[in-house]
């Protein structure tokens, strides 16, 4: 059965936890696994710009034996003439893989369902889970076990990366609040999966509106761009919406003593965070942007694998 990664609830927590542990090892001996010998190739195709997702997703599949292929919307015909399921079938038999940055979730859902390949969400409009694998490894190192853990997300609720907080921080087990602005909440099918997979998992997910309740004692700070790519236009009324969330040292004196800080970059100073927040003791930024390596090899390993099962 091909497995795909689309949104973070994809993963069951055992899942996730699998993939993590594999992260780990493959991290410790970097060139160890050869999963992609032969070289097999693997797609990967930008809609969007890109620099951690792109080097990552490069250099991991050479890691792994292989070859990437790097794509351009704008130079192929996914997207004009071709539908994302005629390229899945064109795709699928030259590549072990496909790894989409884009805009529409739909789009993803609609290669995936046409291919045998296991594809994957290198970021959309809707979820980033591939981020968050490497945030939770990175949280993982830094702060031990996940479970029973608290998580604040500080800005717009409805990002893809609140979205993806949501549903990936519950998976591990851990209690996630979002602290945004009543009119950039979450979506309400997203806060009702995670409430699903939280029943199973023991964490939980809670939507505040006072930044200061939001971060008091919290273990982890995290925010993101106001200003996602897309949304260039609204920066100014983003700017005046969230700018009670930004992430400032005050912030992190509420927050648990030994609270980290992380961001997935790039990073927007002076907005969403303050630059002795991101340069401070607390921030394990850099750390998070090498995990992005790991952490998609594991899950290129962990998908290939069950590809064959």
């Amino acid at each position: 059965m091909t497995r795909h990664l689309l949104r973070d609830d994809d993963l069951t927590p055992a899942e996730q936890a699998e993939i993590l542990d594999l992260a780990i090892e493959l991290k410790k001996d970097r060139w160890a696994n050869k999963a992609l010998a032969g070289p097999q190739t693997v797609a990967v195709i930008f809609d969007k710009s890109s620099t951690r997702t792109r080097v990552s997703f490069a250099v991991g599949i050479a890691d792994l034996g292989g070859s990437p292929l790097i794509i351009s919307t704008a130079n192929s015909q996914l997207g004009g003439k071709e539908t994302p399921s005629d390229t899945a079938r064109v795709l699928e038999r030259q590549v072990a893989a496909i790894v989409w940055r884009t805009y529409a979730q739909a789009g993803l859902e609609e290669m995936a369902a046409g291919t045998r390949v296991p594809v994957v969400n290198a970021l959309s409009d809707d979820f980033h889970p591939c981020q968050l694998l490497a945030d939770l490894l990175t949280i993982r190192e830094h702060k031990g076990d996940l479970k029973g853990l608290t998580l604040t997300f500080f800005g717009d609720g409805q990002s893809n990366m609140a979205h993806s907080y949501a549903l990936a921080g519950v998976t591990a087990g851990m209690h996630v609040r979002i602290a945004s602005p009543a009119d950039y909440a979450p979506r309400a099918d997203v806060v009702e999966a995670a409430d699903r997979r939280a029943a199973e998992t023991g964490g939980s997910i809670t939507l505040l509106t006072d930044p200061v309740e939001a971060a008091a004692g919290a273990d982890v700070v995290v925010t993101d761009t106001w200003v996602s790519m897309g949304k260039e236009e609204e920066k100014l009324a983003r700017i005046r919406d969230l700018g009670g969330y930004k992430v400032t040292p005050e912030t992190m004196t509420l927050a648990d003593s030994e609270a980290i800080f992380i961001h997935c970059l790039p990073a927007d100073r002076g907005y969403e965070v303050d630059s002795e927040v991101i340069d401070g003791p607390q921030s394990v930024v850099w750390d998070e942007a090498e995990n992005r390596l790991h952490a998609q090899k594991a899950l290129l390993v962990w998908l290939l694998g069950k590809k064959d099962a």
